[in-house]
């Protein structure tokens, strides 16, 4: 990820359901169930919880995810980061100690999102 000025951060202790949309880079810490669009990068913290359908640019995943990633660049799981489910992406890292539980697919170009 570049050094983009995170646009918005959703704090931990909230909940959040329904379709995110953004620019740049947004950071959440809390829980969050349902879509995410965008062409930038989303920052899950720690103790986040999220539940749904992600397609953004990048993804850095320190907390815990459930459902489907299409990442238009770059997939990144943390040592704390928990995936359960498909991740569609050119580029994964995984650090040692992350947990990932589901179907990866890998290649140069990722499918239009319907």
């Amino acid at each position: 990820m570049s050094k983009e000025e995170i646009n918005a951060f959703l704090g931990a202790g909230t909940v959040y359901q329904g379709r995110l949309s953004f620019q740049g880079a947004v950071r959440i810490d809390g829980s969050f169930s349902g879509e995410v669009f965008s062409e930038g990068s989303l920052i899950v913290g720690k103790d986040a919880q999220i539940e749904g359908v992600l397609n953004v640019g990048d993804l850095l995943l320190s907390g815990h995810f459930t459902g489907e990633v299409q990442a238009k660049r770059r997939v990144t799981i943390h040592k704390t980061g928990v995936l359960q489910g498909a991740v569609y992406t050119p580029a994964l890292v995984t650090e040692e100690g992350a947990l990932l539980d589901g179907q990866i697919i890998m290649q140069g170009s990722l499918p239009a999102a319907e």
